[in-house]
């Protein structure tokens, strides 16, 4: 198990997070800041292959000219690779964060080229108990992202749980094996993700919708480390070597040392290394909670085609 820092949840440093509550904060290129500023052919790809979208409404540019568009679009969940909206605004250094939420408004599409700016406000911490950790937190923030003309293009609600390491741990709630597929399971699952419909340039029209239809499924996994590998290079980014290291001096909770080779890793491993998932008090590692909002927002564009526009999104 690795040796992750194990942060308490004081009066002293809840008191401290409480009164930033209202401020603003412009992300920046480092650390978990921003990582995509333009919405250029090449970050549309790299994200939409992270997610495993082929819509070629994204990426086609063939398709793009023929739309109503006239060029390529952005899939709106590509907001998650500008900046992961999820309460992230700081304070208890050590006390884990678990992506808990999102409530999206979309306001206009993303275009070819977009320049994107964010700014996030931390709008509230709640306190709550659970059988997971004991004392836990929520921490929330509004998230606004704008065009290069300073047009809205996306408003965004998320939060987070805030809960103790070592809490989590000794109590040990989640208990489970990796789940072993049969021949036959996947050979359904791989069926089913080869079948997934796009409703591409066929219109849906309004009085062809009844409300309660059921969309066509979307399949995803079983979850790999090469699932996880492209979703992190299209979505997140990272930093390695003097840059990351100059992070890990800046924010010493965000690192631990390998115990096998005494390299620094960056706590964010609990999504690919079952020890450090261990350590937070899972029983292995999981995926990251923006991407399993981005397969929430492949769903709707799937089923509504090019000419529709998504307005809301929520998932928790």
């Amino acid at each position: 198990m690795s040796q992750i820092a194990e942060g308490q949840i004081t009066e002293e440093a809840v008191e401290r997070l409480r009164e930033r509550i209202g401020t603003f904060n412009r992300p920046s290129f480092y650390g978990m800041g921003q990582f995509n500023e333009y919405a250029s052919i090449d970050a549309i790809r790299h994200f939409a292959m992270g997610i495993g979208d082929a819509n070629p409404l994204w990426t086609d540019l063939e398709h793009g000219r023929r739309s109503r568009y006239g060029e390529n679009i952005a899939p709106p969940s590509f907001l998650y690779s500008v900046y992961w909206c999820s309460g992230r605004t700081g304070g208890l250094p050590g006390v884990h964060g678990f992506h808990a939420g999102n409530e999206w408004n979309f306001h206009r599409p993303i275009k070819l080229n977009d320049r994107i700016t964010v700014q996030e406000q931390f709008t509230g911490l709640d306190e709550k108990k659970s059988q997971f950790a004991g004392r836990i937190f929520i921490q929330s923030s509004v998230s606004t992202y704008r065009n290069q003309n300073s047009e809205i293009l996306a408003e965004c609600k998320g939060w987070q749980i805030r809960a103790e390491r070592r809490a989590a741990r000794e109590r040990g709630k989640y208990k489970r094996e990796p789940y072993k597929y049969t021949v036959a399971e996947m050979e359904a699952i791989e069926e089913a993700a080869l079948n997934e419909e796009f409703r591409g340039a066929n219109p849906r029209f309004w009085e062809d919708v009844t409300v309660g239809e059921e969309c066509p499924p979307i399949v995803k996994g079983p979850l790999s480390t090469g699932d996880l590998s492209a979703f992190v290079v299209g979505c997140i980014g990272g930093l390695a070597h003097g840059a990351a290291l100059r992070e890990f001096k800046r924010h010493p909770a965000w690192g631990y040392r390998d115990e096998k080779s005494g390299a620094l890793e960056a706590v964010i491993r609990v999504h690919d290394a079952g020890g450090t998932a261990e350590a937070a008090g899972l029983p292995m590692a999981y995926d990251y909670g923006c991407q399993r909002m981005c397969w929430i927002g492949q769903l709707p564009t799937n089923w509504m085609g090019d000419d529709g526009f998504l307005k809301n999104l929520s998932g928790r």
